[in-house]
């Protein structure tokens, strides 16, 4: 995310005394919080030889703040060579995820959480070492589709009214003025009208709701004739000035607004504004009592948290900290509120996929909050959900391409398939049995292993056809289809016949093991075939197998020989690989030197299946 934490960050400069005279154009123009131009001026002093770890975690911090995650791990890695403070290292770490190098990022985390125990982000880190696998295998609640009326700039906060207004913020305005923070134009509040057949209107200014300075984003009431949305202090005359930098530093404060026919009127201010902190990106309750809010207050945990304050009229009451459910060292911004109590926002003080991820949390019930995963989520700042439950649609912005831009998102239908593995012949459960999900394509989605009852439930989506595999030690493998539902609960038997495998004094008797014509791999029915040869030999702890593999007469002796062998050793593999030591099963190629029947050119097809040929001699009981 670029311009859009304008709005939320802490207006303050980390470094607001020049280093020395060599650095203190750069730092002038970072304290001022104008990023661009600080980072080209401590590049050119990198450029001239002058370069120290103070110019390169400048830099460093520069990056981050206008979230160039590649350029910013550069100076990261080179300001790492010496020892830093905690801070330092979990900025590092969020930038190497918006990279993808999360092996490095847990690395850096590691570092951290060494130097910063008692931080939430560091117990969280701790406490969950394998989050990143946890959240590439969630399944996925929503679809996430780009839109048209993204432009070239910075479009972000998508909020739909009940009366299909699309309002949200941009910086496409043909204004000549720009913020030092990334040299784009200052933010406006747009409109367009979304129509039923998910199409999209003519993009609008909201002309009377912005300033030339900062403004949006909005949230609406339920009907419509109220408005809350951040605007920037300057707009106020509202700042604090800083002779030293040549500065006015304002906040972001919250306003609202009443319709009068097509036009919003009566902007007043909220009365918890204030000059030393920010209150910005508003989200309404469903009855219009309740006002979510981001906000670095005091009382806060982080560097900007999750607030709420009741409403009664033109009365607020006390703003409440959320708490740490909800908010952490890090920032969190973006609330926006369900009728049923579901608080959705974004954070990067939790454990994500990189920079800002989108989270949510049940207030009603009071539980830590979750990681909503991909595809809602990705490596990079991924922010301001909203959703429209009567048109069953929402918006999430994000930069994932490089810039930031709004995207549709529509929740998955959801059915819940129960699976019941079951004994065939007793109908008695299986549990411990691996379940696993097949898509369409009968690729395998995830697999879950059977309760105690033989059940595994699945949450798929409507209207689309699924596969079941179902695998059970001394049972034969079964595969079992899912119907299209469109809604509601669906269940499915998943029966499994033992392994019955006729077993004589010197040998264990299967049906053909197949191979591709000329190869030695084997195939699935192939497969199938041997898993009662690893069920016999599970069974029989002492059994000790010798696999002899055979050919028909067709082709040279060699090359019988070479290729039967080699069919012998798959098979061997095969059978190890599921669990079976390797001193209870060798084996050897015989070509076509031992057929079953001899006949040599002039078989019948009938005779050259009967002579290729697998056979599992029992050397020891």
């Amino acid at each position: 995310m670029k311009q859009s934490i304008i709005l939320l960050a802490l207006l303050c400069s980390l470094w607001s005394n020049a280093q020395n005279k060599t650095t203190a154009v750069a730092d002038k123009l970072f304290a001022r919080l104008e990023y661009v131009e600080a980072a080209q001026a401590y590049q050119k002093l990198v450029d001239n030889g002058k370069g120290n770890n103070y110019i390169y975690r400048q830099l460093a911090e520069a990056y981050y703040n206008v979230f160039n995650s590649a350029e910013a791990v550069k100076w990261f890695a080179l300001a790492a060579k010496e020892s830093q403070d905690a801070e330092f290292y979990w900025k590092y770490a969020q930038m190497l995820k918006a990279n993808g190098k999360y092996e490095e990022a847990n690395k850096q985390m590691a570092v951290f959480a060494q130097k910063a125990p008692n931080d939430q982000r560091a117990a969280n880190f701790k406490s969950n070492p394998n989050y990143l696998s946890k959240l590439l295998d969630k399944q996925k609640a929503f679809n996430v589709k780009t839109i048209k009326i993204n432009s070239e700039k910075t479009d972000f906060a998508g909020f739909l009214s009940n009366e299909s207004q699309l309002y949200f913020v941009s910086s496409r305005n043909k204004t000549k003025r720009t913020d030092g923070w990334n040299e784009e134009p200052y933010l406006d509040i747009y409109r367009v009208t979304y129509t039923t057949d998910g199409n999209f209107g003519k993009v609008e200014e909201q002309t009377d709701l912005n300033t030339k300075w900062h403004d949006g984003p909005v949230t609406l009431s339920a009907d419509g004739k109220t408005l809350f949305f951040s605007r920037d202090s300057h707009a106020e005359k509202k700042f604090e000035k800083d002779k030293k930098l040549n500065a006015k530093f304002g906040q972001v404060n919250l306003f609202r607004a009443t319709k009068n026919g097509e036009k919003w009127e009566n902007i007043t201010a909220l009365p918890f504004n204030s000059n030393t902190y920010s209150t910005s990106a508003p989200a309404l309750s469903a009855d219009g009592k309740t006002l979510y809010f981001s906000s670095d207050m005091p009382g806060s945990i982080g560097g900007t948290d999750i607030w709420r304050v009741s409403i009664n009229g033109d009365t607020y009451g006390t703003p409440e900290n959320l708490g740490p459910n909800v908010n952490t060292e890090g920032n969190e911004q973006f609330p926006f509120i369900t009728a049923d109590n579901l608080l959705y926002f974004a954070s990067n003080g939790r454990t994500g996929l990189g920079g800002l991820d989108i989270f949510v949390a049940n207030l009603a019930k009071n539980e830590p909050a979750s990681n909503l995963g991909k595809p809602v989520n990705s490596e990079k700042d991924d922010f301001a959900f909203s959703f429209n439950a009567s048109k069953n649609v929402g918006f999430i912005s994000s930069n994932r391409t490089g810039n930031d831009d709004i995207y549709l998102i529509e929740p998955l239908c959801a059915v819940e398939a129960q699976i019941a593995v079951t004994n065939l012949k007793t109908g008695d459960p299986l549990p411990g049995a691996q379940v696993t999900i097949l898509d369409e394509k009968q690729n395998p989605i995830q697999t879950q292993t059977a309760d105690a009852n033989g059940l595994v439930t699945y949450t798929v989506e409507c209207n689309k056809a699924y596969g079941i595999q179902a695998t059970q030690d001394g049972f034969e493998n079964g595969v079992f289809a899912i119907a299209k539902s469109p809604n509601g609960k669906v269940t499915l038997a998943a029966p499994l016949a033992p392994i019955e495998v006729k077993i004589t004094e010197t040998e264990v008797i299967l049906n053909e093991i197949t191979f591709e014509y000329n190869k030695a791999n084997i195939t699935k029915e192939g497969a199938f075939e041997l898993d009662k040869l690893v069920g016999v030999l599970k069974a029989n702890p002492n059994m000790e197998i010798l696999v002899k593999a055979h050919t028909d007469s067709r082709g040279t002796d060699k090359y019988n020989l070479e290729l039967s062998d080699r069919r012998a050793k798959a098979t061997v593999q095969y059978v190890i690989s599921k669990g079976i030591a390797s001193n209870r099963i060798a084996g050897k190629g015989f070509g076509e030197s031992e057929p079953k029947i001899d006949c040599k050119e002039n078989c019948t097809e009938e005779q050259y299946a009967i002579n290729r040929r697998s056979e599992f001699l029992i050397v020891k009981k």
